[in-house]
């Protein structure tokens, strides 16, 4: 279905940029496009090759597991039907970890391996916690975002973090209020 939208559109593009008499610039566009797509890519998956790389050390030397079990509390208390299974805490922990450190693409795999062990254990409502939490991460090192603004040309690429901060913390708190009252809603 996302295909044949994509043809359409593009199609669409080329019958109208004929009609009226801008192919010339309509290619040019087209390939002005495609180079500015792929220096992006390029600057933007460098940053996140980089952070990934840092989180990796991260783990390696210990850091990262400090992290996730100075975590575990928090966790234990948010997600209880995951408090008894290590795995699966271990991944939430990793993936909280790597979340807050501003590693989404890095967070992946273990918030993938959470939502199975929690898909596993049945616990539905702390699934849909778990997608609130990935979602409206609190990020203390807003990597990523860092990664994009400097492949755009900004001068100071982590002068928003002060922001990110804030805006992150009232997302994540009305994340948990809104899971919160659903969840007694629905009971």
């Amino acid at each position: 279905m996302f295909s044949f939208l994509l043809l359409s559109i593009f199609l669409l593009s080329t019958l109208f940029s004929l009609y009226f008499g801008t192919s010339s610039e309509t290619g040019s566009s087209l390939f002005e496009g495609a180079e500015k797509a792929l220096a992006f890519c390029l600057s933007a998956g460098g940053g996140i090759c980089l952070w990934s790389a840092v989180m990796e050390v991260m783990e390696r030397c210990g850091m990262a597991s400090a992290l996730s079990k100075a975590l575990r509390p928090l966790l234990g208390r948010l997600f209880p039907c995951a408090s008894g299974d290590s795995q699966t805490m271990a991944a939430l922990s990793q993936n909280v970890s790597a979340n807050l450190l501003g590693l989404g693409n890095a967070a992946t795999p273990a918030g993938i391996r959470a939502a199975r062990g929690l898909a596993g254990l049945g616990a539905e409502d702390e699934l849909c916690l778990l997608v609130v939490l990935n979602t409206a991460s609190i990020q203390l090192i807003p990597s990523t975002i860092a990664a994009v603004r400097a492949s755009q040309g900004a001068v100071s690429a982590f002068d928003i973090t002060p922001a990110v901060w804030i805006s992150s913390v009232l997302s994540v708190c009305a994340g948990l209020g809104a899971a919160a009252v659903l969840r007694h809603l629905w009971r």
